[in-house]
């Protein structure tokens, strides 16, 4: 009985650590922990899904949504749909999601970009692209990047839409 109660009382504690943590970093804007934001975006040239050139210095003057994500990734899953309503609602007043892949090869990706009818360019990511970010140690990792290529907001995990959205917002109202 009393190793049943430790057990329970254990799986409560780190239960509570996870929370904690996912929490304090789902939107580090406020403690910053990470090097990257308040800085220049790391720039970046990779080939999307079609093989023509992405890169991030081509998006210079708009808000960036940058989205680091994975097919197998659920929380990627609930985001992604959101992130097409976002890219649709938002294209014209300057707004461009790239997303970035982070599985081992193109052809889930290619399927996944189909089936969720995503309606930005989309590339697979690299090590040293992550490493630039501040390291993505876990998916999905979303950045905001203003119109003047710093990076405003770094996500750790699933965004809350309307938190994300209204920080949109703002960035495209800044000028």
């Amino acid at each position: 009985m009393r190793k049943a109660a430790l057990i329970v009382v254990a799986i409560a504690l780190a239960v509570g650590i996870y929370e904690v943590g996912r929490r304090s970093s789902a939107h580090s804007k406020p403690g910053v922990r990470s090097s990257v934001v308040h800085s220049l975006a790391p720039d970046f040239s990779l080939q999307d899904l079609d093989g023509q050139p992405l890169q991030l210095a081509n998006y210079r003057g708009k808000v960036v949504l940058l989205d680091f994500w994975a097919t197998w990734c659920a929380p990627c899953r609930d985001e992604i749909p959101h992130f097409v309503a976002l890219q649709n609602q938002y294209r014209e007043p300057g707004l461009q999601v790239i997303g970035i892949s982070m599985d081992d090869g193109p052809k889930p990706v290619r399927e996944f970009y189909q089936q969720f009818k995503m309606n930005y360019p989309v590339a697979l990511g690299t090590e040293k692209l992550a490493e630039a970010y501040g390291g993505v140690l876990g998916l999905p990792v979303t950045f905001l990047i203003g119109r003047d290529g710093q990076v405003a907001a770094k996500y750790v995990g699933e965004v809350q839409m309307p938190v994300l959205e209204q920080e949109i917002k703002s960035l495209l109202q800044a000028k």
